[in-house]
């Protein structure tokens, strides 16, 4: 059973930056598809990015594209955010999808427990 650990989050005001990062110790994450995902307060969870294993292919939804930018290694994917809004506060969440190829669909056979980003002044 893979989990998944989010680390990264915290206070920032709004125009700030974050990294996220997302691990499952002792386990590779390089076959499988991953996504970061959020859910902000009286909100639904939403999709913010995925990223195929093979080739990086990068799927962002339309309100983070140009400010948000994912990566990922071997052993951990990465979500940086800049140019932070009050509106990305939530809770932030790593899945992983067992999609090993070069396209990935926000799929989720595995979830983190999340990491909370708070933006406010």
């Amino acid at each position: 059973q893979l989990q998944l650990v989010e680390s990264g989050g915290g206070l920032v005001q709004p125009g700030g930056s974050l990294r996220l990062s997302c691990a499952a110790p002792g386990y590779t994450l390089q076959y499988y598809a991953m996504a970061w995902f959020r859910q902000g307060p009286g909100k639904e969870r939403e999709g913010v990015s995925c990223m195929s294993s093979v080739g990086g292919t990068t799927n962002y939804t339309d309100s983070v594209r140009g400010r948000f930018t994912m990566s990922r290694d071997s052993a951990r994917v990465y979500l940086e955010m800049n140019s932070l809004e009050t509106e990305d506060t939530g809770v932030y969440y790593c899945a992983a999808e067992m999609r090993h190829g070069t396209s990935c669909h926000f799929g989720t056979n595995f979830w983190g427990k999340g990491t909370l980003v708070t933006v406010s002044s």
